[in-house]
């Protein structure tokens, strides 16, 4: 696979699968825009470590949620490189809790960030891309999107609705040369899942038919597949990343 000279923007990029993103377009050529929400010494790692891949990078601050940020997000990547050729809507954040106890506070902000920010930066990417006639986008959704959960209807909500626009935007876009994709991953190992007790780490390796957490490796290798040359052909598709844990 081959990024070359291309120019990648990936939100919430600063940990996780979000930078296991960035490391592995920086291998292949890419150059990128890493949004970030708070944390700059983070961002600036990943910049470092991306850098010493080969790769030019920009950083910009700010919450996906806002348009006004998206669009400062978009313009760092024109005043930067010039274009916009993969954008990648990871940032997400979590507010678990019982139908019954969740606040609406902990409902509209998961929605604001999950949905409303995936939304903000593919309406961003639009405009550049159908110039150009040429775009990959890469929404990350969940196999709870798909599935549902206990205690995350927001979460689920949010990432189903994901999968929505996801199909949506890629009818509208094919002919104009643009792919977008739906990546679910499944439990894959991060800050998130490390913080989960062993008795709950085993409970859910029995319900995945490989018996293991997958690695962020794991959905880096299928961002970078989806971004490339190589998939010119496939779009509106999620791709569940969970060793088998939803079919």
């Amino acid at each position: 696979m081959d990024l070359k000279n291309k120019v990648a923007i990936v939100t919430g990029g600063s940990r996780g699968i979000g930078k296991e993103i960035c490391l592995k377009f920086a291998s292949l050529g890419a150059n990128l825009v890493i949004n970030y929400m708070s944390n700059e010494s983070l961002a600036m790692e990943v910049k470092k470590e991306c850098e010493k891949l080969g790769a030019q990078v920009a950083l910009s601050l700010g919450d996906v949620s806002k348009m006004a940020d998206c669009e400062a997000l978009f313009q760092t990547a024109k005043d930067t490189f010039g274009r916009v050729d993969i954008l990648v809507n990871n940032a997400g954040i979590t507010r678990d809790n019982l139908l019954m106890r969740m606040s609406e506070e902990e409902f509209d902000s998961v929605i604001a960030v999950n949905l409303k920010g995936a939304w903000n930066c593919m309406k961003q990417a639009a405009r550049p891309m159908m110039k150009q006639k040429y775009g990959k986008v890469i929404n990350m959704t969940s196999v709870v999107g798909v599935s549902g959960n206990a205690g995350q209807m927001n979460y689920a909500a949010s990432k189903a609705g994901v999968i929505g626009m996801t199909k949506s935007m890629a009818k509208e876009l094919a002919n104009r040369g643009i792919t977008v994709n739906a990546i679910a991953p499944g439990f894959i190992q991060t800050d998130m899942t490390n913080v989960l007790t062993d008795e709950v780490k085993d409970e859910v390796k029995r319900v995945i038919p490989m018996g293991v957490m997958g690695k962020v490796e794991d959905v880096a290798n299928l961002a970078a597949f989806l971004a490339s040359d190589e998939s010119g052909y496939i779009t509106g598709q999620v791709i569940h990343v969970d060793g088998g844990m939803v079919m």
